[in-house]
């Protein structure tokens, strides 16, 4: 009998979902067809049907994968020594998410499913908390070691970092030529002084 090995398994179904970033960027869920995923990501249709039901279910995997991702960048963010170092590292990880090509087409389209579709709405939801809840423990850290007061809450303190660094995804199309370093050393610095961070300020 042939057994199936749940990573490799897990593997193929990220490919595809990789694959399908772009069309579901450009494209948009209704107008992206099973077999335009199928050749995108190097398979046939029915070797897509045999990992995902349907493209709608290849659209929510892409949440899979977000949580995944996220729940390594956060666990690897606490394991490290500095605190301030690790925040810092989520918010270079939404910078670069922010700059690949297809994340600003992405999220419009994600936004919109979530404006009709409950399912995807939750799903949306559920992956703001996640993030505030990350950023949240990374604030306690700070707090924790003397090197912040914020004067709010950590999950307050939290919900502002992120306002902070939406900003990477949402100046992407009244700015796009906008200089991308200097806007990642400007949010650091707005962060510095919103958490009250102790000793000498961020360069840019």
């Amino acid at each position: 009998m042939r057994t199936v090995d749940p990573e490799r398994h897990r593997e193929r179904r990220m490919a595809i979902v990789g694959a399908a970033l772009d069309l579901f960027a450009t494209r948009g869920l209704e107008r992206t067809t099973t077999a335009e995923i199928a050749r995108a990501a190097g398979v046939s249709s029915g070797a897509l049907f045999h990992y995902f039901p349907s493209k709608r279910a290849v659209f929510l995997a892409m949440f899979d994968a977000e949580r995944e991702e996220w729940d390594e960048a956060f666990a690897a963010a606490r394991a490290q020594e500095d605190p301030w170092a690790a925040l810092m590292g989520v918010v270079d990880r939404l910078a670069a998410e922010a700059a690949h090509p297809a994340m600003a087409g992405l999220v419009v389209e994600v936004l919109a499913q979530a404006h009709r579709d409950p399912e995807v709405a939750a799903l949306v939801a559920e992956s703001d908390r996640r993030m505030l809840r990350g950023v949240a423990g990374l604030v306690d850290r700070l707090r924790d070691a003397g090197m912040a007061d914020p004067g709010a809450s950590s999950a307050t303190a939290a919900r502002w970092v992120l306002t902070v660094t939406d900003g990477f995804m949402t100046r992407g199309y009244p700015e796009p030529d906008r200089d991308r370093p200097a806007e990642v050393g400007a949010a650091k610095r707005l962060i510095a002084r919103a958490l009250r961070l102790t000793g000498e300020e961020p360069d840019a």
